[in-house]
């Protein structure tokens, strides 16, 4: 008789350890997803560059000095929100290296015409293939790449002036060469 009553508490018991594996899932921080490639070197890769077909951009032509890469497409919502500012950091003198992910070239061409181009070179990943190497979930993501070309930090989601100071910036300063300006 006892076991029978206990039996009634199952799915009350089912359903508070679901409950409390959805709380802890909601709970977490989405633009703190951890990257595999933290203090690892960007992966190699040889793609087209957007605004010149025939160029193929490969590793070697983007590390020397620290940087941003930014994943971006014209799908995206948040891109549109975040572009401003990164074009307002690109004049400042920020190095971003715009990554087109899974986009197709002539809407990226009329985006980058339309809100203005913030990037040094804009990468083409129309396969998502350098994306999967880069560990990308979606966009925008943001990789701080240290002059040596290893990636020191990844920020989903969009960059922003409280981003930016309280993650970029400082990952700038340590990193930076001495020569070179980047404004707070």
């Amino acid at each position: 008789m006892i076991v029978n009553r206990l039996k009634l508490f199952i799915p009350l018991v089912i359903f508070a350890v679901m409950a409390a594996f959805l709380w802890r899932g909601l709970s977490n921080d989405p633009s703190h997803l951890p990257s595999a490639l933290i203090d690892k070197p960007v992966p190699e890769f040889s793609v087209p560059n957007l605004l010149a077909s025939e160029q193929r951009v490969t590793r070697a032509d983007i590390v020397g000095a620290p940087l941003l890469i930014n994943v971006w497409a014209t799908w995206c919502p948040s891109c549109r929100v975040e572009h401003p500012y990164l074009n307002t950091l690109a004049q400042k003198g920020v190095n971003i290296v715009g990554l087109n992910y899974k986009d197709e070239d002539e809407p990226a061409r009329e985006w980058i015409d339309h809100f203005g181009n913030p990037y040094s070179t804009i990468i083409v990943d129309t396969d998502g293939r350098l994306g999967l190497d880069l560990g990308v979930y979606g966009a925008p993501e943001t990789f701080f790449v240290d002059a040596e070309g290893i990636i020191r930090y990844k920020h989903v989601g969009v960059v922003d002036e409280r981003v930016w100071r309280s993650k970029l910036a400082p990952l700038f300063a340590q990193y930076r060469n001495p020569d070179a300006e980047v404004a707070n």
